[in-house]
C-alpha cells in the first residue's frame, strides 16, 4: 500500500522543502538587508514620506467591493449554468427552481445593500 502512496509523499516533501527553504531563505537574507533605517521607510518619489503606510478608507469603499463581489458570484454561477441548462432534460424544472431560489437570495442581498443606500455614488 507504501507503493501507490509513496510518490504523493515525495512530492509532498519536495513542496514543503521548498517553501520551507524560501521562507528560511529570506529570513536570513532579510535580516541582512534590515540594517539601514532608510530601507525600511515608504519611497514616495525621492520626497520625504508624508502620513502613515496604511491609509484608512471609508466604509463607502468596502460595501462596493462587496457588492461588487456579490454580482461576481452571482455571474459565476449563472453563466455555466445557463450554457448546461439545455442539456440537462431530465431534471430541468428542479434546477430552473435551484437557480431561482439562488438568484433570489442575491437579490435579497441587493436590496439590502439598495435600501443601506451603497448603490447612491452620490453620498458621501
Amino acid at each position: 500500500m507504501i507503493d501507490e502512496y509513496l510518490p504523493v509523499l515525495i512530492q509532498l516533501a519536495f513542496a514543503l522543502a521548498i517553501a520551507g527553504g524560501g521562507l528560511i531563505t529570506s529570513m536570513l537574507i532579510g535580516k541582512a538587508g534590515a540594517k539601514q533605517k532608510e530601507k525600511g521607510t515608504a519611497y514616495e518619489c525621492g520626497k520625504e514620506a508624508q502620513g502613515t503606510s496604511s491609509p484608512r478608507f471609508s466604509v463607502k469603499f468596502y460595501l462596493i467591493a462587496m457588492i461588487f463581489i456579490l454580482f461576481d458570484i452571482e455571474v459565476i454561477f449563472m453563466y455555466p449554468w445557463a450554457l448546461s441548462f439545455s442539456e440537462m432534460v431530465r431534471d430541468s424544472l428542479n434546477i430552473l427552481w435551484a437557480m431561482i431560489a439562488f438568484v433570489l437570495i442575491i437579490e435579497v442581498g441587493h436590496w439590502y445593500a439598495y435600501k443601506k443606500g451603497v448603490f447612491d455614488w452620490n453620498k458621501p
